[in-house]
């Protein structure tokens, strides 16, 4: 598949590297161009071996185009993502909060385009990717499109009215994650613990606690219950978090993101109308 990445930041590094690794895509049909920022673009031409296309350009249509600039930056780049069309190709969207329907008006484009939310694992192999389609897409272009992301962790189709609320969960979730764990060590280390035993204990219980939620396929909080026993040290946690109003708060976060998705995509809409 001869494939176009319009953006070099660290999302495209991250899908590259999966599906160069996982032999979804070849380092020689893959092509790169990035708008601002040649010494990006220079690195990962570097590293991956692929081509940047200030060097050359498939004498063949392209099979596919990721788009992987910043959303604000899609309108800017729109003109130039035109000339590389053809009746034929498949645009997959990494954008937040930009829909399909707003990709293809903007790129007069009634063709296929797949729209998708990794996240930042993605650099791991470990993204939770949420994928939705148009009706153009042929059955070989989804389960191509699934296998793609599948290459940098779980791949998922989903309805695009949801993508609002997946950018919330999983788009964002590793940064809540993160902010549990910045907590948590904070906490350890005023309460009179080194920072790195800390953090080592922290990431291990993290990893662990992911690691038995996957294996044992059971629910969080059945999980949560069975190591919180009566009178003891986790049920006067729980109780302190409960107290504290932290399922509310968690509600509210997520609910708040998923407002911020939608936002951004009347923005820029809006912004690309007037």
């Amino acid at each position: 598949m001869k494939t176009l990445f319009i953006g070099a930041g660290s999302m495209a590094h991250a899908l590259l590297s999966g599906a160069i690794n996982a032999q979804v895509l070849k380092k020689e049909d893959v092509y790169v161009t990035n708008r601002s920022n040649q010494q990006r673009l220079t690195e990962l031409i570097g590293h991956f071996g692929v081509n940047g296309v200030s060097s050359r350009l498939p004498s063949e249509e392209l099979d596919v185009i990721i788009l992987a600039m910043k959303p604000k930056d899609f309108h800017e780049a729109a003109p130039a993502i035109k000339s590389f069309l053809s009746p034929g190709t498949l645009i997959i969207s990494v954008l937040a909060g930009i829909s399909i329907n707003h990709i293809s008006e903007t790129l007069s484009f009634n063709g296929a385009i797949a729209r998708a939310m990794p996240n930042t694992s993605a650099a791991l192999g470990k993204s939770a990717t949420a994928v939705t389609y148009n009706e153009f897409l042929s059955e070989q272009n989804k389960e191509w499109t699934l296998k793609f992301f599948r290459s940098v962790g779980l791949s998922v189709e989903v309805p695009e009215e949801q993508m609002d609320l997946i950018t919330a969960v999983s788009g964002s979730g590793p940064a809540y994650i993160y902010y549990v764990a910045e907590l948590l060590e904070k906490a350890a280390v005023d309460l009179g613990m080194q920072q790195e035993l800390a953090k080592a204990l922290i990431i291990q219980t993290i990893s662990g606690a992911s690691k038995m939620l996957e294996a044992s396929g059971k629910e969080a909080g059945i999980l949560r219950r069975n190591v919180t026993s009566p009178g003891g040290t986790t049920e006067a946690g729980i109780t302190v978090l409960e107290e504290s109003g932290v399922s509310e708060a968690f509600s509210k976060c997520v609910d708040a993101a998923k407002a911020r998705s939608e936002e951004m995509g009347k923005e820029l809409t809006f912004n690309h109308v007037k």
